[in-house]
């Protein structure tokens, strides 16, 4: 079985600058280096007409399963122990079991898909506050523009700015909702904000403390705005809120907002790895999830230390941190996650390991990971990464991500 994805060439030097150039002072693509490395692949992914429509038809089918089971949970309060969330998240859900998510609301994911030995598998979904759009717009618009015989994806943003104008008009009012302190969230936003303006909806970047409530409706107050926004798009983790002052500053993002979210707050239902876990007490059909997650068990299944077939999972990590994987982790790095694993069980997963396939490259064979976007339900752009090993962590670089419009060989 092919992938369907390849590495195409390198750009030379003065190419790969002024394309550098643009997505910065254009997208605000502000991370661009890490170390001593770039963030971004001087390469694009390539991938086959088939292959991207099986991989949104099937994102598309993971989507609309897991958004089915999420609102089953809701209204089981005893499910939501086993996920391991923090316990006033629990409470906070409790409070939504009878009305579960409100349709106003705009749902956002990405899935990350692999190709292993067995065919295409998925390692997670980024149901909270999925990142990657920045790359899966304008990095692989410009990109594109660079080559001949390829196209851009969907422009993820593009199909965002149009998913909230859609929900709360042209002439609306947007708070985007992030970490003010990270660069690399700002970026995120800044770079919303501009596809907001072309149409024709005010966007405010805001913190999380900059929002109040009013009997179920969030405001603005702050030394530099103010208003009463339709829709909270944010980008600050669901498991932080609780760190908020109150808790009228943070629980309507779980339930009793009357403004549209996006997402809202039980996302985190889907975030966590533990969501595996609970598929066998519901009546949702999963049964694309069951064939593409490898299978997934309590951290306590493993009682000595990891063999070859196995890895420790956070419930809550992100970015690829924490994974426990013999032979890839350190080896010290590796015996104080599993320390932690068997102190702190129900803070993660043990999940069986799949033999992810390198793609070749000009330099050497890189791990790809293709994160497909759905918007509304509806696949919405790809997101590109590589690695020099089988995990996608922060060490990884964004390659953009091209369709095949010619033979391989006639791509320039």
């Amino acid at each position: 079985m092919e992938p369907g994805v390849y590495a195409g060439r390198t750009l030379g030097q003065e190419d790969w600058l002024a394309l550098r150039s643009k997505v910065i002072f254009e997208a605000c693509k502000w991370d661009v280096q890490s170390e001593d490395h770039s963030v971004l692949a001087g390469f694009p992914l390539l991938i086959e007409s088939e292959t991207v429509e099986f991989l949104q038809r099937t994102a598309e089918a993971l989507s609309q399963e897991a958004l089915s089971a999420e609102q089953e949970i809701v209204k089981q309060p005893k499910l939501l122990r086993r996920l391991g969330l923090p316990r006033k998240i629990r409470c906070a859900l409790r409070e939504c079991e009878n009305s579960g998510s409100s349709p106003q609301n705009l749902r956002v994911m990405r899935f990350d898909f692999h190709f292993t030995s067995q065919g295409w598998r998925i390692s997670e979904v980024n149901a909270d506050v999925p990142g990657g759009l920045i790359e899966a717009s304008d990095w692989n618009s410009l990109f594109a523009d660079a080559l001949s015989g390829v196209s851009a994806p969907t422009n993820t943003s593009e199909m965002y700015a149009q998913a909230i104008c859609d929900a709360v008009g042209s002439g609306g009012f947007a708070a985007l909702v992030h970490a003010t302190a990270y660069s690399d969230d700002r970026q995120v936003m800044r770079h919303l904000s501009l596809y907001l303006k072309k149409k024709g909806i005010e966007a405010c970047l805001v913190s999380p403390a900059h929002i109040h409530w009013v009997d179920g409706s969030a405001e603005i107050r702050s030394a530099y705005a103010s208003g009463c926004p339709r829709i909270l798009v944010r980008f600050f983790p669901a498991e932080w809120l609780p760190n908020l002052p109150n808790k009228d500053s943070w629980q309507p993002y779980f339930s009793g907002s009357k403004t549209a979210l996006s997402n809202p707050g039980s996302a985190i239902i889907l975030q966590t790895k533990r969501f595996p876990l609970v598929w066998d007490e519901l009546k949702s059909d999963l049964s694309t999830w069951r064939t593409l997650l490898p299978k997934t068990r309590e951290a306590n299944y493993i009682k000595s230390m990891l063999d070859d077939y196995s890895i420790l999972k956070p419930a809550l990590g992100r970015v690829g941190e924490g994974i426990g994987m013999p032979g890839i982790t350190p080896k010290d790095e590796l015996a104080e996650i599993f320390w932690s694993a068997r102190q702190n069980p129900m803070e993660w997963v043990a999940q069986e390991r799949f033999a992810a396939v390198p793609i070749a490259t000009e330099k050497c064979a890189l791990y790809p990971c293709l994160g497909v976007f759905t918007i509304g339900g509806k696949a919405a752009g790809f997101y590109g990464r590589v690695a020099e090993r089988p995990i996608i962590d922060q060490n990884a670089q964004d390659a953009a991500v091209l369709i095949i419009e010619t033979a391989r060989g006639e791509i320039q």
